[in-house]
């Protein structure tokens, strides 16, 4: 990456509450998996990750996300999950309401018309919880339900050398 690129994607960004509900969760199941614990406020689920652009182009793509028309709803973590393949232990949701998919469909396509590239894969609804877990295909323990009342999503910058994330702009819902 040279000095005139920065690496981005778009999230969702909880409040204070829900990342507290995430954190007690992270608790409980670094205490049954070990592993490392993801920092408190890098908590997010990604909704699409573009990876490296342009400096000079982050104002077209703030407007291309301006552009995306959607609803707020409710999403639900309900489930700690383990992908085995890399080690990394999450939540979920047991139900993907329709309109996040509808959300990221939306931003793919504004993206897309904007001619951004990004990550093509499998949208898989998800909140990183820990790093080099280790667990076998047992089911996780039962983990109270985080509600989430999605009122907006942002774009988010990975910056190298501090291990952080910065929010560089919000979008809001309908």
């Amino acid at each position: 990456m040279d000095a005139d690129s920065v690496r981005i994607f778009f999230a969702l960004w909880p409040a204070n509450a829900e990342r507290g509900a995430l954190v007690d969760w992270q608790c409980t199941l670094e205490d049954v998996c070990g592993g490392r614990v993801m920092r408190a406020d890098t908590l997010h689920a990604t909704l699409v990750f573009i990876g490296e652009i342009e400096a000079a182009r982050l104002e077209a793509l703030k407007l291309a996300a301006a552009e995306v028309v959607a609803g707020c709803f409710d999403l639900c973590f309900d489930e700690a999950r383990y992908w085995g393949h890399n080690h990394i232990l999450y939540a979920a949701p047991n139900v993907v309401p329709q309109q996040l998919v509808q959300l990221v469909r939306e931003l793919e396509l504004h993206l897309t018309r904007h001619r951004f590239k990004f990550e093509q894969r499998e949208f898989k609804p998800h909140v990183t919880l820990l790093r080099n877990a280790r667990w076998t295909e047992d089911p996780l323990p039962k983990m109270p339900p985080v509600r989430w009342l999605i009122r907006e999503f942002v774009l988010v910058q990975s910056v190298r050398g501090e291990a952080n994330y910065r929010i560089l702009a919000n979008f809001s819902l309908k």
